[in-house]
């Protein structure tokens, strides 16, 4: 079995108006809709030059890339 996490910038929720668990269930949605698990509709996104990914900084991004 494989596990994706998403990472859900507050400012998203914020805008939305959505808590953390509406917006994983979105996105859960949204790969069901386009007939893709979560994992293929995430690489989609990425094909598509959507990131799924925001990070504050260099050093929240080398901290994310060291435990990968």
């Amino acid at each position: 079995m494989c596990q994706v996490a998403v990472r859900i910038p507050d400012a998203v929720l914020y805008d939305t108006h959505m808590s953390e668990w509406q917006a994983e269930d979105f996105a859960r949605y949204c790969a069901e809709i386009a007939g893709m698990d979560k994992e293929s509709f995430i690489k989609y996104l990425g094909s598509c030059g959507v990131s799924i990914f925001s990070f504050d900084g260099k050093d929240e991004f080398q901290e994310e890339m060291n435990n990968a």
